[in-house]
Order: structure tokens, then sequence, then C-alpha cells
């Protein structure tokens, strides 16, 4: 070999290797890990996440795990009290998000379409005939629906379908409410709407198949070993509450929904399914909140185009949040997923902080 040759050799290696994309990186049974380095910002995020408190008063963040993943590999995680990695943690309203999760599978498979009446699948909703999916994915059934906690439980009808006359069978307690406005004009957080999802589920998948669908649909093709979803006496899964995973697997379906709904070189959740849970209802918000929803998700952009409710984070933020601190946060331009399990009851902790913190460690600028 001439000597000129070898340096065209050399140098067309290099030209080619200039052109070869970073491969993916997808968890097996494990996710990779690559801890960052100590630095001062991750010691504001453990400072903050982690910070001394009374638990004897209930005060004071509590943070049960955090897990950052950057680019599908696992670059912070840390568990408390009785939580550790292999712990399936109550997700409460995360539940929600995962439920349109599986939904959008059933729509890949043709199961249903958006503008289908909730009834054509759930027979007790014939009492709202013009009520159809998509109103209850956007939260806009119009049904007089008051979401108290524990705060105002004599008003509360979730209190009420979780826990006393409605929680032998959530969807048609909550059927049985009447109209507050027309159907997609307003959307109002409403944990009755999933819970009538799950119950159209039912119809669309089949009685048999519906026990193990979330399994067979989402949870094996993601690889996750951990999840428990309760139902109610009717057999509905409590969509809206009672999903429990741990951390791990909860972040593979961030992971999925970072990456635009595929799933290694599967796409498991159309394109159309995206646009859809993403794009901000452009309706109005009858509780007056700064809050903005898609498709049961919480997004970080409004419809108006003024800005979200995390303005220190990217406007393509998007996040599946529970009761007391539980989230889910997607970041698709920094490559990160973020879950944070927790028990707060006193307002010590903000989802805003966290996202902060997180992105002060691990954002763009971050990166080595």
């Amino acid at each position: 070999m001439t000597r000129r040759f070898a340096r065209f050799c050399l140098w067309l290696a290099c030209c080619l290797g200039s052109l070869v994309v970073q491969a993916e990186e997808w968890p097996a049974s494990q996710w990779r890990e690559g801890p960052a380095a100590p630095s001062a910002a991750l010691q504001a995020l453990d400072a903050y996440a982690f910070a001394p408190r009374d638990e004897t008063q209930r005060k004071g963040v509590r943070t049960d795990a955090l897990l950052v993943v950057r680019d599908g590999r696992i670059v912070y995680e840390r568990y408390a009290g009785p939580t550790r990695g292999d712990t399936p943690h109550l997700t409460w309203s995360v539940s929600k998000s995962v439920l349109a999760t599986v939904l959008g599978v059933a729509f890949a498979e043709g199961r249903f379409a958006l503008e289908d009446p909730v009834a054509r699948f759930y027979e007790p909703f014939k009492a709202h005939p013009d009520v159809t999916l998509a109103d209850l994915l956007h939260w806009s059934s119009g049904l007089d629906w008051q979401e108290d906690y524990e705060y105002a439980p004599l008003n509360s009808s979730v209190v009420a379908m979780l826990y006393t006359r409605g929680h032998q069978d959530m969807a048609r307690f909550t059927a049985e409410h009447g109209r507050a406005w027309a159907a997609g004009s307003a959307w109002r957080y409403s944990s009755g709407d999933s819970n009538v999802l799950a119950a159209a589920l039912k119809g669309m998948v089949g009685a048999a198949a519906y026990p193990d669908y979330p399994w067979s649909a989402l949870f094996e093709p993601l690889g996750i070993r951990s999840a428990t979803w309760e139902t109610d006496a009717s057999g509905t899964f409590v969509g809206s509450s009672y999903l429990y995973l741990n951390a791990r697997d909860l972040a593979r379906i961030g992971l999925l929904m970072q990456r635009g709904g595929r799933w290694q070189d599967r796409q498991l959740l159309p394109v159309a399914w995206m646009d859809f849970v993403l794009t901000p209802f452009a309706g109005r918000n009858a509780d007056a909140t700064d809050e903005t929803v898609g498709g049961h998700w919480w997004l970080n952009r409004t419809a108006s185009g003024a800005p979200g409710p995390w303005p220190q984070a990217p406007a393509d933020t998007f996040a599946a949040l529970g009761h007391w601190g539980q989230a889910l946060f997607v970041i698709p331009s920094a490559g990160l997923v973020i879950v944070r399990y927790g028990d707060d009851r006193d307002g010590s902790y903000r989802h805003a902080d966290l996202l902060q913190h997180v992105l002060a460690a691990f954002g763009p600028g971050a990166r080595p």
C-alpha cells in the first residue's frame, strides 16, 4: 500500500466517521447508567429534593424517589424512606397519562377514533350522547364534577367515587352526573372522565382481553415488570389513580414519549396520537388556573402561545402529575426524562423548583 493510498483511506475513514449518528440508548432488562460528576448544581438538587423534614408533622419536602434519564441513560437515581429501586410506588394521577398511553396503542390498532361517541363503547354514557372520546381525553366532558380532595371532602365528586358512593363502579357513578356546560367547550380536571375512559377501553378490546390489555399493549413491549393496576368491583381499571410502578419502569413510558411514541424500531404510538395528546386544548379553562392540558398530559405551552406553567423549562416540556407530588416530566429538546415520587402535603414541594434544579444539573448547558 502506497503512502498516498494510505492517506486517502485515513481521510475517507474520517469523513465516514463524521457521518455516523450516535446510536440511541435503549434500556434492555436493565438501564445503562452514566452517573454525573459531582457539581454545585447536583448538590443543590440533592438539598432540595432530599432536605431534612419533620416526619411527625409531615412538613417539608419528602421525596421517595428521584430518577433522571438523559439520552436514554440513567444519570441520577436516589431513593429514601421505605422506597427502593424495585418498589412499585402509587402513582396517583400519573395513572391518567399512562391510561392515555395505553389508549394510544388501541388507537394504533384501529379500535376507536377520537370523534367516536363514548356511548359506542360504554353503554351507561348514552345519557350523554354528544360526548366524544376526545372530550374525555381533554377532561372536557362538561359533566358537573368537583375534583376536591381531603381539604373539601363533603363537596368532592372524586372522594365519593373512590371511597364512598361510587367505589363499586366508578365509571357508572360518573355517568350519573348531570351536565354543567356543553361537551368540548371547556375543560375541568376530572378523575371521573378518566375512569369512564378506562371503562370505554373494555368496550374497545372486549371483556376477555381487557384484564391483560395494559400489559400486552404497553407494559410488556417496554419491558415493564413492576406494574400493578387496581380495579373497582366492576372489574374496571381505576385509570384515574391506582397504578403502581417502580421509578425505572415509569421512566420507560417517559422515554417512549420523549422519542415521539417510538420504542426502538417500533412506532408504538402513531404520530397522529402524539400530535393530539401534546397539542394544547383550545377551549376555556373552567377553573381559570395557569395549567395547560393536552390529551391527558400536562403541557408547558399554551394554545395562545403564552408562557406555560413552568417558565424555567423549555416550552416542549410535558408531564404526568399526581397527588402529593408524583411526577413524570419529559423534555424532548433536552433529552430528559424525570421521575419523582413523594408524599408532600404542606405545599413545600413545587414542580417548577424541581425542574429548575434538574435542568441546572443535567440540562443542555450542564452537559460535559
